[in-house]
C-alpha cells in the first residue's frame, strides 16, 4: 500500500499519551499604546498596555496541544505552582488538553512579550522555580501512576532548579519498567544521562553532522533518534538512515518549532508507520502545517487550529532520502 497521509488516516486508540514538562512555562503577551498624555499626574513617560493575553508554554505542552489538535488523546503532566501554574492548567482546559500537574510551592516561569506597531517587539523571562526533594518524590509517586495508563509518554525541554541532570533518565527508566515507550526530547547533560537508560525515540538539536549525532546516541541506547540541524531531519536507527528536509518557501512569519516536530513523529513511532512516512509528517507539521501559534504564543488567535491546507502543502513538499548505514558497518 502507497503513501496515505498518515497523520489523517489513523488515531491512536486505547491509552493516552502523557506529555511531560517539568519547567512549564506561562506566556503572557501586551500590546503596547501610546503614552499617557503629559500631566497625567504621576504617569508622564509610562506606555499603556493591553490586558495580558495568557498562553500555557513549554515544549511538553505545545506537544499535547499539537497531539490534541490532530485527534490524539492526551495528559499533559509535569510540574507547575502559584498563580502562574494555576493559569497553565485552566489554559489548556480551554483548549481541551486534560492535565495531571503535580502542584509545586513555588511560581512557574514567566515569558512576558510587549509588542506594539511603532516598536520593536520586547521578550522578558524569568528563573524557573526551584524544586524541593519532596516536590520531587511526590511528583516521582504521580508518574509512576501515569505509567499504568500510558500509550507512551514524551519527556520534553528543560529542568528546573533542584533537579539533577539525570531526572530525566530515571523517568525514562520508570517508563520502561512500565512497558511503555518514551518519546525523549532534550539535550546537553539532561541527554547524556538519560540516553543510556533505553528510550525508544530520542529527538535532539545538532550543531555539525547530525548524522555523527544521530549514531552516536543509537549506540549509546536509544531505539532510534531524529536530530534537526540546518533545515533538515536526519533519523538513524540501527538498521537505516534517512534525510529529511521542506522543499518549500514557508508562509510569512512561520517558523520550524522543536515542539511540533516531536508531536509529529510521535504517533508514527506508536502506529509502526515506516521512517520516510513519519518524517513527512513530522517536517509537514513543524514548518507550519500545525498552526502558526506553535511558533509564537502570544500572537494565538485561532485556539490550535491544525492547518489542514498547510500540511497537505507542505506534506507534498517534503522530500526524504535514505542513506547508506555508514555507522553500522562491522
Amino acid at each position: 500500500m502507497g503513501y496515505q497521509r498518515p497523520g489523517r488516516r489513523e488515531r491512536l486508540s486505547g491509552d493516552v499519551i502523557v506529555t511531560i514538562t517539568l519547567n512549564a512555562a506561562l506566556h503572557v503577551a501586551y500590546t503596547t499604546g501610546d503614552a499617557y498624555p503629559e500631566g497625567d499626574r504621576g504617569a508622564e513617560g509610562i506606555t499603556a498596555v493591553s490586558r495580558p493575553a495568557y498562553r500555557a508554554g513549554g515544549r511538553g505542552v505545545t506537544v499535547a496541544r499539537v497531539l490534541r489538535a490532530f485527534g490524539h488523546d492526551v495528559l499533559a503532566a509535569g510540574l507547575a505552582g502559584g498563580a502562574s501554574g494555576e493559569l497553565i492548567v485552566q489554559d489548556l482546559a480551554r483548549s481541551g488538553v486534560p492535565t495531571a500537574f503535580t502542584l509545586i510551592r513555588g511560581e512557574s516561569r514567566r515569558f512576558f512579550r510587549f509588542s506594539g506597531p511603532d516598536a520593536p517587539t520586547q521578550r522578558f523571562s524569568e528563573p524557573g522555580p526551584y524544586i524541593t526533594t519532596e516536590e520531587l518524590g511526590r511528583f516521582a509517586a504521580d508518574y509512576r501512576r501515569l505509567m499504568a495508563g500510558a500509550a507512551a509518554v514524551v519527556l520534553c525541554g528543560s529542568l528546573p532548579d533542584g533537579l539533577d541532570a539525570d531526572t530525566y533518565g530515571t523517568l525514562v527508566t520508570y517508563a520502561v519498567e512500565a512497558g511503555v515507550p518514551v518519546i525523549l526530547d532534550a539535550g546537553g547533560d539532561e541527554l547524556k544521562y538519560a540516553v543510556g537508560h533505553g528510550p525508544d525515540l530520542v529527538v535532539a538539536e545538532a550543531g555539525t553532522d547530525p548524522g555523527d549525532l544521530g549514531a552516536t546516541l543509537v549506540r549509546l541506547g536509544a531505539g532510534a533518534a531524529a536530530v534537526a540541524a540546518g533545515g533538515v531531519v536526519r533519523a538513524v536507527t540501527a538498521g537505516g538512515e534517512w534525510a529529511a528536509r521542506v522543499e518549500a518557501t514557508p508562509a510569512p512569519g512561520t517558523a520550524a518549532t522543536r515542539g511540533a516536530l516531536v508531536a509529529g513523529l510521535v504517533p508514527g513511532q506508536l502506529l509502526g508507520w515506516s521512517w520516510p512516512d513519519r518524517l513527512r509528517h513530522a517536517l509537514a507539521l513543524a514548518a507550519g502545517g500545525a498552526g502558526t501559534w506553535t511558533g509564537e504564543p502570544g500572537d494565538a488567535v485561532e485556539r490550535d487550529r491544525v492547518d489542514l491546507a498547510a500540511y497537505e502543502r507542505l506534506l507534498d513538499a517534503v522530500r526524504v532520502e535514505p542513506s547508506s548505514s555508514r555507522y553500522f558497518k562491522e
